[in-house]
């Protein structure tokens, strides 16, 4: 948090924290709530970058299912 601004997150943290839990974790920071949110949605932009692009291809502007499920092929985890 640089200069005392935080980028908008578009998930919020308590999901988060609950998806951690299921994995195992006892305790866990706010930071690393922080990092997991930062990580999952650049994941999420650039997979929703390369389903939009099928769609598009495809003649689309709707983005559908199979369009999110190809793009998983094409995204590195």
């Amino acid at each position: 948090m640089e200069g005392g601004k935080e980028k908008a997150r578009e998930l919020p943290l308590a999901p988060i924290e609950r998806i951690l839990r299921k994995a195992g974790a006892q305790r866990i920071s706010e930071d690393a709530k922080v990092e997991l949110v930062k990580v999952i949605e650049g994941y999420a932009v650039k997979l929703g970058k390369v389903a939009s692009n099928l769609a598009k291809s495809a003649g689309r502007k709707t983005v559908k299912e199979d369009d999110i499920k190809e793009a998983l092929k094409h995204v590195t985890k």
